[in-house]
Order: structure tokens, then sequence, then C-alpha cells
């Protein structure tokens, strides 16, 4: 299990629960699927899969959970289609024009009607709690996925108050420097992915993809003042990303390993997945250690 995207939230005060505790909050919202008229289905699952049976699992400090959407796909064009057919049916029918609001209505009954017949499509967010960074840490680039397992989260527990990391120097000021310097800190080295924005007109941006950060071109943009919004690195040659303004991070790998050597001589899915978490959380905890310092230390969370 090894995470591609990652966006953080500190906890603000430590969780008291235990791991078996959490286990038990965590069943009241256990994933159940879709049923007929249901559009979609919210809830825990083993992050094992078919091959786990318990909504947690630990390995020493650290704790994952697996979040699982269902939602039922209605393509627009099939509601469009039935919803034209049947308004067509009773105006003939009635001798009357129908207009935008009935419409609407008959749309909706449309939809209604086609749910049972609809496909599926699971979607599975992944995350996991480090009492030991203080963190909650997802496997996920989208804002709106993250906070719905956080908010699942804390129906699950009644309560959980977190808050998304705030560096006490801008990140996109930091990243800014490191470009025109040539040289970031000692712990990253600077690759060939970066994307710079105006900050007087946000829908002025550049993007560049596998280009020499340190050319004159690049240079010409940082002279014009234009800001580093996302900056690929690459962390102790043992991890690459793109770190956001936001210290969101996508697009993580692990380069300094194979992943597929670090799961050599695993008999089974649970054991592969047991040494991949371990190896994992290992590396992220200090790569979490130097990201942070990078930026000046994260403030104290706030209330």
């Amino acid at each position: 299990m090894w995470f591609k995207n990652i966006r953080l939230y500190c906890l603000n005060e430590a969780l008291r629960v235990s791991p078996e505790e959490l286990e038990q909050k965590l069943t009241d919202q256990i994933f159940h699927p879709c049923s007929s008229h249901d559009k979609s289905k919210y809830g825990w699952i083993s992050p094992l899969g078919k091959e786990g049976e318990m909504l947690t699992h630990v390995q020493g400090d650290y704790i994952m959970l697996c979040a699982q959407k269902q939602e039922k796909i209605l393509p627009t064009s099939v509601i469009n289609e039935a919803t034209d057919e049947k308004v067509a049916e009773l105006e003939e029918r009635q001798g009357r024009k129908i207009y935008r609001k009935e419409k609407r209505q008959i749309r909706d009954d449309v939809f209604v009607s086609l749910l049972p017949r609809a496909f599926t499509r699971n979607q599975q967010t992944f995350a996991y709690i480090s009492g030991k960074d203080n963190l909650i840490v997802v496997n996920s680039s989208s804002a709106p996925k993250a906070e719905a397992l956080l908010s699942l989260l804390r129906e699950s527990l009644g309560s959980l108050k977190v808050s998304l990391p705030d560096a006490n120097r801008a990140p996109s000021d930091v990243m800014t420097r490191w470009l025109k310097e040539r040289h970031a800190s000692d712990h990253f080295l600077i690759d060939e992915d970066c994307e710079l924005y105006n900050p007087t007109d946000g829908s002025n941006i550049v993007r560049c993809k596998g280009q020499d950060l340190f050319s004159d071109e690049i240079e010409s943009h940082l002279e014009a003042g234009k800001q580093v919004k996302n900056l690929g690195v690459t962390w102790n040659s043992i991890l690459s990303c793109a770190l956001g303004d936001d210290l969101s991070i996508k697009r993580l790998k692990f380069v300094g390993m194979k992943q597929e050597e670090a799961s050599e001589e695993i008999e089974s899915a649970a054991q592969k997945f047991d040494q991949e978490f371990a190896v994992m959380t290992l590396e992220l905890s200090g790569f979490f250690k130097s990201f942070f310092e990078a930026f000046g230390g994260l403030q104290d969370p706030k209330e």
C-alpha cells in the first residue's frame, strides 16, 4: 500500500481512544452497499479488503483506515433522453405544454426510476493516523475526498479536532527562493517540474514538465514576479514528489527502492500490505520532519 498523493491534517489534540476502542467505534459506520434506490453509500471497510475483517490495521504507532464510497452511475445523456420521452408523452396525452418547473420534477422522477438499473462504482480512500507525528495522512489529492473521510471519522468518534498544517514561512516564498538560488534545503533536490503563477493574476500560470528549471526562461519568469505554486523535488534520494504551496504532496514515488523488492518473499497479501505499510510510514515520518523544517516548522494547531 504505497500512497501516491497526500493531504495532511494536524491533530489539535491527541486521540483518547485505544486501537481496540477505535475499531469498535468504526463499526457504527461500516460500509453497506447501495440498495436499489440509493444514490450512494459511504462507510468504513477493512484496509486489507477481502483479506481482512478488521476496520483498522495497526503497525506500531500507525493506524490505517479505509473509507469506501459506492455510487450509482447514470449518464446525463440517458437521463435527458428518458426525460424528453416522458415529457413528449405527457404533452401529447394531456394536450398541453409542460414547462421548466414541471420538467425538473419529471427529470427527478426519471432519475429515481432508473436507479435500480444503474451501474455502481466503488472508490476507496486510505488514510493513516500517526500519533507519533500528530498527523492524519490521507492518500488523496482531492480536498473534498479527504474532508469526507475526516467527517466520517468525526462521526464515528463523536469529536475530532484537526486543522490544516500552517507553516511559519510561506511555502510559495520558500520554494521561489529555492528556484532563484538554484538550490533547495540540505534534504531536497530540485527536479524538472514546477508550476509558476502571477500573485496579481491567479489565471496567469506557467506549467513546466521535464524542463531545466535553472534555464534563462524560468529565470525570466521569476524576475517578472512569478512565484512557485508547485515544485518537483527529490528527498534524500528516497522519494520524489511535487510540493504544493498549500503543503499538499502530489505524484509521490519511492524512488530509492524498488517497491517490488520491498515485498519479496511475502507469503500472503496481508503480509505484503503489512510490510509495505511499515516501510512507507517509516520513510514518510522522516520526510514530514524535513518537509516541515524546510518551511520553518508548523504553527500550533488552531482550535
